[in-house]
Parts: C-alpha cells; sequence; structure tokens
C-alpha cells in the first residue's frame, strides 16, 4: 500500500497573545499577593467617597483650604467614635469582665435549658462540648475582626489623603483612558459614588435604629450584657440580611440563663426587628438606591467573606450593586436584545 501522507498542523500563537497570557497571570499573582493593601484601597475609597460631601460643605461655608476641611472632618469622626467609647467604657468593659467570669455559667445554665435534640444539633451532648464549639468559632471572628479594625485604621490614614489629593489623583488616572471612552467612564464614576453614598448611609442609620431596638429590648428583659449586645447588634447590622441574625445567638443563649420565656421574647423581638429592617427601614434609609436581592446579598457576602473575611463580606456588597449600572452602561451592547430593559423593569416593580 503506497504510504498516505501525513498531515502537519502549526499552532501560531500571536507574541501578542502570549503577552496577554503572561501578564493575566502577572495580574493574577499581584492581586494574591497584594490582597491586603488592596483591601486597605478599596476601605480608604469607600470612606473618602462618604466623607467627601461633608468636606466640600466645610469648604464652601468655612473657608477652609482642602487639606484644613479634610483634616478637620478626618479629626471629627475621631472624635465622636472617641466621645461614645469614652461615654461607654465603663458599662462596656464592666459587662465584658462580667461575661469572662460567668462564661462557663452561662454555657452550662443555657445548655441545661436545651432540648436534647437541640444539644445534638450543635455537635454537644456536655457543657464543655458547647464551650470548645463557642470559643473555636468565637476565636475566628476575633482574629478576623482584629484583621478589620488594622485594615480600616490604615484605610482611615489613608483616606485623609484621598480627601485632600482624591481629584488630582482621578485627573490622573482619568489621563490613560482612551477619550472615546472617558464619558461612560466618568458616567461609571459617578453611579458608583452614589451607590457608595447610599450604602454608607443607609447601613449607618439602620445599624443605629438596631443598636436602640435591641438595648430598649435587652434591657426590659433583664439580659445580662444588654449595651454590650446592642453595641454588638449594631456593628453586625453592617452586613446586611446575615450580620443580624449572627448577633441574635449570644442574645438568645444569655436570655435563656434569664428565663425560657425570655429567650422566646428575644428570638420574637430579633425576628420582628429583622422583618421591618429589611421591608421598612431599609428601603427607606437606603432611598431605593441600593436595590439588591436578599439572594444577591447572601451570595455577595459569602464570597466576599471567602475571599477576604470580614473586610472582603462588607465591601462585596457595594461592588454587587453596582453591577447594574455596569450593565447599563458597558454591557448593553454585548448582553441578549431586551435583558437591560427587563431587568430595569424587574427593579422597578420590587421598588413599587
Amino acid at each position: 500500500m503506497p504510504d498516505t501522507p501525513r498531515r502537519r498542523i502549526a499552532v501560531d500563537v500571536p507574541w501578542r497573545t502570549i503577552f496577554k497570557i503572561f501578564a493575566a497571570a502577572a495580574l493574577l499573582w499581584l492581586w494574591f499577593t497584594l490582597l491586603d493593601l488592596v483591601l486597605v484601597m478599596i476601605v480608604a475609597v469607600l470612606l473618602a467617597v462618604t466623607l467627601d460631601p461633608v468636606v466640600d460643605w466645610f469648604e464652601r461655608r468655612g473657608g477652609l483650604p482642602r487639606w484644613g476641611a479634610a483634616l478637620a472632618v478626618g479629626f471629627g469622626v475621631v472624635a465622636l467614635l472617641g466621645g461614645f467609647l469614652w461615654l461607654t467604657y465603663s458599662s462596656l468593659s464592666t459587662q465584658a469582665t462580667y461575661l469572662m467570669e460567668h462564661f462557663g455559667e452561662f454555657e452550662r445554665n443555657a445548655l441545661d435549658k436545651l432540648p436534647d435534640w437541640a444539644r445534638k444539633a450543635v455537635g454537644a451532648s456536655r457543657p464543655e462540648d458547647v464551650q470548645s464549639y463557642v470559643a473555636t468559632y468565637g476565636l475566628r471572628f476575633a482574629r478576623s475582626a482584629v484583621s478589620a479594625l488594622v485594615v480600616t485604621m490604615l484605610g482611615y490614614i489613608l483616606t485623609l489623603y484621598l480627601l485632600i489629593e482624591g481629584r488630582s489623583t482621578r485627573d490622573w488616572l482619568m489621563a490613560y483612558v482612551p477619550a472615546s471612552k472617558r464619558p461612560r467612564v466618568e458616567q461609571t464614576l459617578t453611579e458608583c459614588v452614589r451607590v457608595i453614598l447610599a450604602y454608607v448611609a443607609g447601613n449607618v442609620i439602620t445599624s443605629i435604629f438596631a443598636t436602640m431596638f435591641v438595648l430598649v429590648v435587652l434591657s426590659v428583659l433583664k439580659v445580662p450584657a444588654a449595651l454590650l449586645l446592642a453595641v454588638l447588634a449594631g456593628v453586625c447590622d453592617f452586613i446586611p440580611v446575615l450580620g443580624f441574625i449572627v448577633s441574635s445567638i449570644p442574645a438568645i443563649l444569655l436570655a435563656m440563663t434569664v428565663s425560657g420565656t425570655a429567650a422566646l421574647l428575644v428570638v420574637a423581638a430579633y425576628a420582628a426587628y429583622h422583618a421591618i429592617e429589611n421591608y421598612l427601614i431599609g428601603p427607606w434609609a437606603y432611598g431605593g438606591r441600593l436595590r439588591l436581592s436578599n439572594v444577591a446579598v447572601v451570595l455577595a457576602f459569602v464570597v466576599g467573606a471567602e475571599i477576604a473575611g470580614v473586610i472582603g463580606a462588607l465591601i462585596a456588597l457595594p461592588v454587587a450593586a453596582i453591577y447594574p449600572s455596569i450593565e447599563k452602561i458597558w454591557l448593553r451592547e454585548t448582553l441578549p436584545e431586551g435583558t437591560v430593559q427587563e431587568h430595569k423593569e424587574i427593579e422597578q416593580r420590587k421598588a413599587g
């Protein structure tokens, strides 16, 4: 038989494609290597965008230079937080000490009031099992919270510089954008500012409501460490949907040491407030500018927490909220016809 001629297949990969692959790999490596720095930058940008209108007001009304207005606002924020801690430090430290001293007793009392099926559900049949279980997750949360605090402090310092030099930095970066795309970039930045302001302002308002509500309810029911639990509820409420639910766990456990009735009332109070915040207080506080379904919030929270802990969970929500604007500005021509309009109609029906 005659030999069958062999066909040669040549794969020609342009150097430009190879360069793009290496560039993408380098960017991924830089992302994972500099993740903490990226988080600091994102936190600083969120804070700077939020405080920028206040700085503008001081600059216009007070006749201060930009750097003076930025420093006044920055130190004012620190003074407010410091004043709150100064007013509540005595009570918070006393309650925290009381909880540490009686933590084992609280656990045993709460475990004794649980039915057998509930003890099996948490994976413990003895008090020491629950203590180990709670301590493990408590340690993880504490480490994540400390990391978030460090990132926030570093972000605060960077925020002051962004408030002073943010506009010039923005103009300098815009010079890299092709002139044909600058209008869309400007529109995107405007939408991002709108979403960030709505997110931060809404979170502050709902967290204040949550703190006051929990303080009143737990004080009336004589639950130990009511102020500490109220502050915890306000901090956790910065994570919409899930945060307030997580903060209810220690409140319920401590209420069980008072009585079973108190625990049931705490569960009912937390559940009622959670529903009221999601469907009444939240939409009013966010002003309809941050339209995220609960499913989107949970998914964004889980993905953000998996990537970067507490800070990742917090910043994932405004990033997710920005997507509709990205879709409208940048993806309209690439998505199937009518997709953007249908999404807009769904949002309007939900808001109505």
